[in-house]
């Protein structure tokens, strides 16, 4: 989960967004994890400090957050149900390691475990922070969305030593072809565009504003998870989560 050395996005995305007073305080717990997770002097054996921060299944959840999940049916950036009980949103970087090593060996898992039942929906959001071949990733895979192939491309990218290769134009071609994107020259039009600019700043202006500071960064259901944590703190966070759902569902049928 690096931090980059000398970000530079616009000032305004520095400022947490006024979503509301719960929402600063999320904004200051999830950027003080993002810095004990990331801190130089950190043990290898010494990774529980996002993990305590988040590790009670009831602590930390903020309604505001939680209104940030788009549920847009037509969004080619999502996967799973729009009406899913539990939404997980990823602010994420390609150029990330960790962002890769989540990817492989736990967003798949959780895909198979509650994707396909209906109980989680992913949302992506673009958070490219590592500079300009960062951002040329996030418009590239942006513009493989527009040709339902986001997910494909999202695979490429993230597969085992292929950040190190960099993201120029022709290795995101490549990868695009890889992801099976059908019209390649529209693509480099649609990753070139001006859509696909304020499509990503959008998504990192939204990063910014909750505090995030590094990736990957996460909210399940209104609930901050700075890095790419253990399966079990995913699963615990998911679980309750739909839980909550299931019962604040229950409770208002109740009332009816």
């Amino acid at each position: 989960m690096p931090t980059p050395k000398a970000p530079s996005p616009k000032p305004s995305f520095r400022k947490p967004l006024l979503y509301g007073t719960g929402v600063v305080l999320a904004a200051a717990l999830l950027g003080y994890a993002s810095y004990r997770a990331t801190a130089p002097d950190r043990s290898a054996s010494d990774s529980s400090y996002v993990a305590e921060v988040t590790a009670d299944p009831d602590a930390g959840v903020y309604p505001e957050l939680a209104e940030l999940a788009r549920r847009d049916p037509g969004d080619k950036l999502a996967q799973g149900r729009a009406d899913a009980p539990v939404v997980l949103i990823e602010y994420a970087d390609f150029k990330c390691g960790y962002c890769g090593k989540f990817a492989r060996d736990t967003e798949s898992a959780l895909v198979k475990k509650y994707v396909g039942n209906g109980t989680l929906r992913i949302e992506w959001r673009n958070f490219p922070i590592f500079g300009a071949e960062s951002e040329a990733a996030a418009r590239a895979a942006w513009a493989a969305g527009q040709q339902g192939r986001f997910w494909q491309f999202h695979a490429a990218a993230y597969a085992e030593g292929v950040k190190e290769k960099g993201f120029g134009k022709a290795r995101l071609k490549a990868l695009a072809q890889q992801a099976g994107v059908a019209d390649l020259d529209r693509f480099a039009r649609d990753a070139d565009s001006s859509a696909a600019s304020a499509a990503v700043s959008k998504d990192q202006e939204q990063g910014y504003g909750i505090g995030a500071t590094s990736t990957p960064s996460f909210l399940i259901n209104g609930r901050p998870i700075a890095g790419a944590q253990s399966m079990e703190v995913f699963t615990q966070a998911i679980d309750a989560a739909a839980d909550r759902a299931r019962n604040t569902k229950d409770a208002k049928g109740a009332d009816k």
